[in-house]
């Protein structure tokens, strides 16, 4: 039965005795609002550990002055009821007084250089420093032995991987695959944000890049899919943030056709007040 945890000594009381027994602890953090993309990330973590705790904290440091942190939806009581389900033995539900003690602005913070100047690192300044500061404080926390984080985020999964070998925070990483609609939208909390007509329209974003990857395959120069991309995501209503194919570490794939490796297209866009995030991986042979 979930366990539900507002107290740091408590957690790490609870993960203690575990730990004294032998037990493997996961961690899968999240900002609530869950839906089968996380629960699928609790199974994932399931598969290789003993005991799993699920975080939800909806971190102010990783949204800008005019990004959505108020409107959040936050849904605790769903959110237990779904981790239960999903096989989640503790929720930790930390305030921002226990995760900030000195207050958010005057937080000590943690920056992954490089890989966060670009793509969502470049449209909304700061975010990643928000993500990198406040999962150093909640693997400081929880002290897993695995945590697991979505592909949808391919980003913010590189920045995270990038602080664990920095710091030698000893946690193994696990990957979990984007959970999807059965029109292809990946799963997101803020899909509830749109309205039916955007919800019609978002599923375009997988359909774009499928396209990506299958005009790269064919030898197109990845400038001009990424031009068509954009051109395609604009004429369906969306305002383009990127669209662009990167190699599998998000350096730059160049202007001509691929070369045999790893690739990545990303997109994000905005619908209306929704702004949307995804990506394909895909191999060029």
């Amino acid at each position: 039965m979930l366990e539900t945890f507002e107290d740091l000594a408590a957690l790490r009381a609870r993960v203690a005795d575990w730990k004294r027994q032998g037990l493997r602890v996961g961690f899968v953090p999240t900002m609530g609002n869950l839906h089968a993309g996380h629960h699928s990330l609790v199974e994932l973590v399931r598969r290789h550990a003993d005991r799993v705790v699920a975080s939800v904290f909806v971190n102010p440091t990783q949204f800008g002055p005019n990004e959505d942190y108020a409107r959040y939806p936050r849904t605790p009581a769903e959110d237990a009821v779904g981790l239960d389900g999903a096989g989640c033995d503790a929720l930790w539900m930390p305030s921002v007084e226990t995760m900030y003690p000195f207050g958010a602005e005057q937080a000590v913070r943690i920056r992954v250089p490089g890989i966060t100047d670009v793509l969502d690192g470049a449209h909304r300044p700061g975010h990643f420093d928000g993500v990198s500061t406040v999962v150093a404080r909640l693997f400081n926390q929880v002290q897993p032995d695995v945590a697991a984080f979505g592909r949808k985020d391919y980003q913010q999964l590189a920045v995270i991987r990038y602080l664990v070998r920095d710091l030698a925070i000893p946690v193994e990483l696990l990957a979990g695959e984007t959970v999807r609609e059965a029109d292809g939208l990946a799963m997101s909390s803020r899909n509830q944000y749109l309205d039916p007509g955007e919800r019609a329209i978002a599923p375009e974003i997988h359909r774009t890049l499928q396209a990506m990857r299958d005009a790269a395959r064919a030898g197109d120069g990845l400038q001009a899919v990424e031009a068509a991309a954009t051109t395609r995501l604009r004429g369906a209503g969306f305002q383009v943030d990127y669209a662009v194919v990167r190699r599998a570490d998000l350096s730059d794939a160049g202007e001509g056709s691929a070369v045999p490796g790893a690739y990545v297209a990303l997109v994000a866009a905005r619908l209306g007040r929704t702004r949307l995030i995804d990506n394909l991986a895909f191999d060029i042979g």
